[in-house]
């Protein structure tokens, strides 16, 4: 099997309702890493290719969830707004 390496540069994450010290992006980071790893890298970046923005959609996060489990959410949303 041959291993794909790929960069993926996120420049703006946007969430609604949290403040900025809440390291979400890391949790984001490492769901992400593993979906790409476990599920595959969507067409829409399988060339290369840039993606200007994804729209990950809205959901719903329970009062006083960890960082860890907000973070596995939105790169979930994320990662279906890839696959289109």
């Amino acid at each position: 099997m041959m291993t794909k390496n790929i960069e993926l540069h996120i420049e703006e994450l946007v969430l609604h309702g949290f403040a900025h010290g809440d390291r979400i992006g890391e949790a984001v980071e490492q769901e992400l890493s593993r979906l790409l790893a476990d599920r595959g890298v969507p067409q829409s970046l399988e060339r290369g290719g840039e993606v200007a923005r994804v729209d990950g959609g809205a959901f719903e996060v329970a009062a006083g969830s960890r960082a860890e489990v907000v973070g596995a959410q939105v790169a979930k949303a994320v990662y279906g707004g890839l696959r289109g």
